[in-house]
């Protein structure tokens, strides 16, 4: 293996503010040298870690416009679209319109406006077992 990728890092004006969002989202532990310039999730023993850095003239992806192109979008798998949906907006993130395809997956924007998208969580199949993402791993 030439590389290994260790870190996802977002640009936004609030760094410990996102870190909160995606932190109650995925329920991974706050970085201790978090700051106002960077803050962080996971990494280490959680594995890959989520980066949000500071940038003063932040302009958030126009998703689905055009004008400021994404780059870059994170997907998670979830038990309950409809559920996780809700409890995202009552944290802070909004749901752009159109969506794509509802009934297979939503975009939902994080309060920085970086778009992401949800999935529901693919059953485990017959005859071997699945990791948290549902990926399955024969034995």
């Amino acid at each position: 293996m030439l590389m290994r990728l260790t870190a996802v890092n977002l640009d936004c004006a609030d760094p410990l503010a996102l870190a909160d969002f995606y932190h109650r989202a995925t329920g991974l532990p706050l970085h201790e040298r978090s700051d106002g310039e960077f803050a962080g999730l996971g990494g280490g023993e959680h594995g890959l870690l989520m980066g949000f850095q500071r940038v003063d003239d932040h302009r958030p992806p126009t998703w689905p416009g055009r004008d400021v192109p994404q780059q870059l979008h994170l997907d998670f798998t979830v038990d309950d679209l409809d559920e996780a949906v809700a409890r995202l907006v009552e944290w802070g993130a909004t749901v752009p319109e159109p969506q794509p395809r509802p009934d297979l997956w939503r975009v939902v924007l994080d309060p920085a406006g970086h778009p992401f998208c949800l999935s529901p969580r693919k059953p485990a199949p017959a005859g071997g077992d699945t990791d948290a993402n549902g990926t399955r791993s024969d034995r």
